[in-house]
């Protein structure tokens, strides 16, 4: 499937006894991300860049290309990573459901109930074997190297009402991507999903073409959302976004065992990063919201349990209707499972 379609289409501490040396560069990763440098992924390849450098011993030069300078879009940008125009790349679930359509598994709702979970379930198996999928479909070229996060959860939000269960979403139009398993949740959720491209979605808030969204805060006050009616934020938390940070697997492989461990450290120092930055940065993203007038609702465990409940014929049409969905599925579920009882386990000690 993959072969038709890219064709078509901080100061890191040297580890003692470290062999690694240079005087001068011997490899040199190019990474983007098609985003701006007040963006979590920034500060994730920023994070990378500096332990990289240094702990190879600047045997491995990062260059940074922030934008579309490289390539401008997911499939543009994996075809990049693919033929080694482009070395590193970071790709939502969205951005990447066109090659590797189980990606989507991340967008499934209500699976991951917390940061802690989630950020437990990414730094294990999973990820693994989501990479193992990923080589095999793009004939070893697409290397998944870590899961970090980009801009926190996915809420919904709206221009109209106050949103507390499922019947209260009844009837609104919700923006979505294109992929189908936004638009499926939408519609069991009683709503209208509506493909608009990002950049129209202010201009669709002003004229009604859409009521509402599924983003995290700090994008829709970067966005100014706000100030074209989007008032109603409900914090179901529905999603996790998920970052998928991608390396062309060849040059990866080409690499000793000394700097390939170098770049896998680095990936985990990138990864924690995007954990913590949308922490941060969502604190005042949701002060600046109320001060606006904006209402922000927490819905109860009860309501919550609505939701999921409202959302389970997704999960079915994900196992039935996605290349590997099953797989996958399966794996993200016994993975949740397991770190939910160790987590469970972990309360009970810490609270004796």
């Amino acid at each position: 499937m993959f072969g038709a379609t890219i064709k078509t289409l901080t100061a890191a501490a040297i580890l003692a006894g470290s062999t690694i040396a240079a005087s001068a560069a011997d490899y040199t990763l190019r990474a983007t991300a098609n985003s701006n440098e007040n963006d979590e992924d920034y500060d994730g390849l920023v994070v990378f860049k500096n332990y990289v450098e240094s702990a190879s011993n600047g045997a491995i030069e990062v260059e940074l290309f922030i934008g579309t300078q490289l390539c401008g879009n997911g499939a543009e940008c994996l075809q990049g990573v693919a033929d080694g125009s482009v070395d590193i790349y970071i790709s939502t679930s969205g951005g990447a459901s066109g090659i590797f359509p189980y990606v989507q598994v991340l967008d499934l709702p209500y699976l991951m109930s917390s940061d802690r979970i989630a950020e437990s379930v990414l730094q294990g198996d999973f990820t693994r074997t989501m990479r193992e999928m990923a080589l095999e479909d793009s004939g070893g070229m697409i290397r998944l190297m870590t899961i970090g996060n980009t801009g926190g959860w996915r809420n919904f939000a709206n221009t109209k009402r106050r949103v507390q269960g499922p019947a209260d979403m009844e009837g609104l139009k919700i923006r979505t991507v294109v992929a189908d398993l936004p638009q499926e949740l939408v519609k069991a959720l009683g709503a209208s999903p509506t493909p608009i491209p990002w950049p129209e979605l202010f201009t669709s808030f002003q004229t009604g073409v859409v009521e509402g969204s599924k983003n995290g805060i700090t994008d829709i006050m970067g966005m100014k959302f706000p100030d074209a009616g989007l008032q109603y934020v409900t914090l179901d938390g529905h999603a996790y976004m998920g970052a998928l940070w991608w390396m062309n697997n060849a040059k990866f492989m080409e690499m000793s065992d000394e700097l390939k461990m170098v770049v896998n450290d680095g990936f985990y120092a990138l990864q924690q990063a995007t954990f913590a930055s949308p922490k941060r940065k969502s604190i005042q993203a949701y002060e600046d919201f109320v001060a606006g007038g904006g209402d922000l609702y927490v819905p109860s465990p009860e309501e919550k349990a609505a939701f999921k409940e409202a959302a389970a014929p997704v999960y079915d049409w994900f196992k039935g209707n996605i290349d590997g969905g099953e797989k996958i599925f399966d794996a993200l579920t016994a993975a949740v499972a397991e770190v939910e009882a160790e987590i469970a386990e972990a309360n009970a000690m810490d609270l004796k």
